[in-house]
């Protein structure tokens, strides 16, 4: 039988991009698997998720997430590779009221760390939740590099023209430009509606935009993109000691001589 000892170091390497995704799931059931499988072979380092449908009992052991509590639905969940130092933050006192989630990813020290988040609004979010998630974006885009990936549910927006069919919309459109953010989905995701949004605040930020086909059953198609900035990422090294190739003849002279 053969003897041996391990140990483990951390070293770090910086990586010039975040390869992302975003799917809104509509209950991710056993749409989960497919993904924790599919995530691996793509070398995703960042997924957002939407409208998860779990509440606060569920057990979920990978990433982070925030359960709509007491009524069905809803939900929002990150994924981020275990290479990364990662965070989870919080832009504003109000966050209760919001199906929000805020993670600080460390990137190098010239360009700073990546404040990257996940939002879910539901249709009937009333005007108060609107403030507050907006309050979340003033602050987030303060960042050197901010990303912003969700379901906001305003088909009414229309982006190629900056307006808006709705007094609602119209008050996130302002908070849009009002924090120099961009919008950089340009096919709708879902039967022709532009409901699903990635927003950053820096031009150059966010590239290589595509659409991935859907999950599971879902109507809803993904959407996979990469982040342009240079990240930590820290790989561990397994040192071990091969018992095989010891001098056992000097270990048992040096054990004789123990009293």
């Amino acid at each position: 039988m053969n003897s041996s000892h391990s140990s483990q170091s951390v070293s770090y390497s910086w990586g010039a991009q975040l390869k992302c995704l975003y799917a809104n799931t509509r209950s991710m059931g056993k749409k989960q698997k497919e993904l924790e499988t599919c995530a691996p072979l793509q070398g995703h380092d960042l997924i957002g998720i939407t409208e998860t449908w779990w509440d606060g009992s569920y057990d979920w052991s990978v990433g982070m997430k925030e359960d709509r509590q007491g009524r069905r639905g809803g939900g929002v969940a990150l994924y981020v590779n275990d290479q990364l130092e990662c965070m989870e933050i919080y832009l504003g006192m109000d966050e209760e009221l919001t199906e929000t989630l805020w993670v600080r990813i460390k990137g190098s020290a010239g360009a700073g760390d990546i404040i990257a988040g996940v939002c879910y609004r539901p249709p009937d979010q009333g005007d108060r939740a609107d403030e507050a998630v907006c309050r979340q974006i003033g602050a987030g885009s303060h960042s050197q590099a901010l990303d912003l990936m969700g379901d906001f549910n305003r088909p009414n927006i229309c982006w190629k023209d900056n307006t808006a069919g709705h007094k609602q919309s119209r008050k996130f459109l302002v908070c849009v430009d009002d924090n120099f953010l961009l919008q950089v989905i340009e096919e709708p995701m879902r039967r022709g509606a532009m409901l699903e949004l990635v927003l950053t605040n820096k031009e150059g930020l966010v590239g290589d935009v595509k659409l991935k086909g859907s999950l599971g059953c879902s109507d809803q198609e993904m959407v996979e993109f990469k982040i342009l900035r240079a990240v930590r990422r820290a790989h561990s090294k397994l040192t071990t000691l091969d018992c095989r190739r010891a001098d056992f003849g000097l270990f048992r002279g040096l054990l004789g001589g123990v009293t």
